[in-house]
């Protein structure tokens, strides 16, 4: 059976004498992600460089249990302005029924504008595995060739250095 993703307007609807802002779609058969648009009035909101801002999208979601919602980045706001989602990938849970807003952090050198009706992040439905966590003393752990390796600890790439 497939899932359903149930989407609905915030109740009152932020600007109602305007046109409402496109719903969520996948533009393309092999999307994975779906646009999230701005819901803001029609003068839009500037992000200074360095600043955040949540924007909202005027929807609220009903996700399939054993999902969640990830909101990401639009690749090409992220690098032709340096604008990203502050906590890439957001989630969202399934059980969650407020107003989806989208942070979105300026990376870039200049004032940025979100205007009424912008994409400004994809939304993806991904699974998500719940396992039972069982509590047991460090050494009952695996070890791994890794081990307590962290952050950069395998490297950039796999060029031998000349010496």
């Amino acid at each position: 059976m497939p899932q359903v993703l149930k989407l609905a307007r915030v109740s009152p609807q932020h600007f109602p004498t305007l046109d409402p802002i496109p719903w969520p779609e996948y533009k393309t058969v092999n999307a994975s992600g779906m646009d999230l648009y701005a819901d803001l009035d029609p003068r839009g909101i500037d992000i200074p460089p360095g600043e955040l801002a949540a924007i909202p999208t005027g929807l609220k979601m009903e996700i399939p249990e054993g999902f969640e919602g990830q909101v990401r980045s639009r690749s090409g706001l992220a690098f032709k302005n340096r604008v990203v989602v502050i906590n890439s990938p957001g989630t969202i849970d399934a059980d969650f029924r407020g107003e989806v807003l989208v942070g979105l952090v300026n990376h870039g050198p200049q004032l940025f504008h979100v205007n009424r009706g912008d994409r400004i992040a994809q939304l993806v439905i991904c699974p998500v595995v719940t396992p039972e966590v069982l509590l047991v003393p460090e050494t009952e752990l695996t070890t791994t060739v890794r081990g307590v390796g962290g952050f950069g600890s395998t490297g950039v790439n796999d060029t031998p250095s000349k010496s």
